[in-house]
């Protein structure tokens, strides 16, 4: 089974400088989400990938690309045992499920399930 990228996030602690950018330079549609959160449609009509731009939570600024699963858990495991770490459990968010690792390098990457 292939494990496709299905959604891309750019967080920072300038959320409106954020969306006000990226609607503008790349002529996305932006919707409003919960929490701040904005969905973003790159009009890219099956060529490419959606994705969202929020807040910082931490005070840092990311972007992060996250990989589609249907095993979270089974997924962190097989990450783990290969020298990444979890950085976030499986954890419900709104109708999706989401998880995070790091990478060998440090690097954060996103697990979904229900995209």
């Amino acid at each position: 089974m292939a494990y496709p990228v299905t959604h891309f996030e750019v967080i920072g602690k300038d959320n409106k400088k954020l969306r006000d950018f990226y609607a503008k330079a790349f002529d996305w549609k932006l919707t409003d989400a919960p929490e701040d959160y904005a969905m973003v449609d790159t009009g890219a009509n099956g060529h490419g990938i959606n994705g969202g731009i929020g807040p910082s939570r931490n005070g840092r600024s990311s972007v992060t690309f996250y990989i589609e699963t249907e095993d979270l858990k089974g997924t962190l495991a097989k990450v783990e045992k290969l020298g990444g770490k979890t950085v976030m459990p499986p954890t419900k968010a709104g109708p999706v499920e989401l998880a995070m690792f790091a990478d060998p390098e440090g690097n954060v990457i996103g697990l979904a399930k229900g995209m």
